[in-house]
């Protein structure tokens, strides 16, 4: 695939919950190799756009296309988008109490990649690599996935997901929330080791912070289900600074609080 190409490509995306808009015509555009980044007020779509790229049924497109490597994905279930190579992280990771994390895992990376491509020894000592690198124990892989996990480990646990299914392009959405220094930095980490020239990143954050870990190529501020300014890395300092009134006042749009 050439780098040109857009394996990824959001087309006058609008959506909608419940009979309120909420996604008004969205357009974002991501290549191989590149991570972008996007912010925005409470209220402005953010997450809404994440669950509407993986099918979530609670949202209704109205209009547009997501197109993933030549294909609109909005015809697919969410169970072929992830096999396809899209993944989420979730802001609030749920608990699935009765199944461990190493058979969760198993189950996930057979459905991706092909029911016996991968032997079970051959997993297992590459989940104990993956964990010992997001610093986890052991012992995480017989618990019951995120049941009794800390804010914390579900996250780590997110990213464990994201190694082992080895996706095209993952989506955080607001994984960096409530996560310490320490957590924010090994999450960071893990993400980091996925980065390359076949692989495209989406993250969806409030603050700056996850940022300095995770470098953007791209920043995308998203105001009122419309992206309303697009640039590179020094705008992420822009908006740290000086907040979404000024790119309000420029674009006439209304910041939600």
């Amino acid at each position: 695939m050439s780098e040109k190409t857009p394996f990824f490509e959001i087309r006058n995306l609008h959506a909608k919950t419940e009979d309120k808009a909420i996604l008004k015509g969205v357009n974002l555009t991501i290549l191989p190799g590149e991570t972008h980044a996007l912010m925005g007020p409470n209220g402005s779509g953010k997450s809404t756009l994440s669950n509407v790229i993986m099918g979530h049924p609670a949202y209704e497109v109205t209009d547009g296309e997501v197109i993933f490597q030549g294909q609109n994905i909005l015809e697919l279930d969410p169970d072929a988008r992830a096999r396809l190579g899209l993944f989420l992280a979730f802001q609030y990771p749920v608990a699935i109490p009765g199944i461990s994390v190493a058979k969760f895992l198993k189950s996930a990376a057979d459905a991706r990649f092909g029911q016996g491509t991968i032997k079970p020894a051959q997993f297992i000592k590459q989940l104990r690599e993956d964990m010992k690198f997001l610093e986890m124990s052991e012992a995480f892989i017989n618990r019951f996935l995120n049941d009794g996990f800390s804010g914390g480990e579900k996250k780590r646990m997110e990213i464990l997901q994201m190694l082992t299914l080895k996706p095209v392009l993952a989506v955080m959405d607001e994984t960096d929330s409530g996560l310490d220094i320490d957590a924010l930095r090994i999450v960071s980490k893990g993400v980091n080791r996925m980065v390359g020239p076949n692989f495209g990143l989406l993250v969806i954050t409030h603050y700056e912070r996850i940022l300095r870990y995770i470098a953007p190529s791209h920043l995308h501020v998203l105001i009122d289900g419309q992206v309303a300014m697009s640039g590179g890395p020094d705008l992420v300092k822009e908006v740290e600074k000086n907040g979404y009134d000024w790119i309000r006042e420029k674009f006439g749009k209304e910041v939600l609080v």
